[in-house]
């Protein structure tokens, strides 16, 4: 029937990736574009590819992501994300080499919202005495 596939989402400010392990060769898929044709900065791809290299998984799954919201970093840290997890599920012992470097933990930072009478979350409009 079909073949065997790990599913894991990842968030990231606003950005949600869902992200689909499959056995393979290591090819990345983006937005049904590759990996190094959705990300230009090498630092993205870096982090993107963090989980893998630290299991040692990099050519063992094919990685599907559909990722939607955000900017560039906030996409790269959801798919980063959404492979941890997608890794969790695929083998559980891998978990504590994760959470040892942080890869586990959701970054829940969001942008704090602009207030009434303010020019925006915190900065004010100048103050003139007289």
């Amino acid at each position: 029937m079909s073949e065997v596939q790990y599913y894991g989402t990842g968030r990231r400010k606003t950005a949600t990736a869902r992200v689909y392990l499959r056995p393979g060769s290591g090819e990345v898929t983006v937005n049904k574009r590759s990996l190094d044709d959705f990300f230009a900065n090498e630092v993205l791809k870096m982090i993107v590819k963090q989980p893998l290299a630290l299991t040692e998984t990099t050519e063992r799954f094919n990685i599907t992501v559909t990722v939607t919201g955000g900017g560039n970093s906030g996409q790269a840290g959801a798919i980063r994300h959404g492979i941890t997890r997608a890794l969790m599920e695929y083998n559980s012992e891998l978990r504590p080499k994760l959470k040892a470097a942080g890869l586990v933990t959701r970054d829940p930072r969001k942008k704090e919202r602009k207030k009434y009478g303010m020019k925006g979350a915190r900065a004010r409009y100048q103050f003139s005495k007289r």
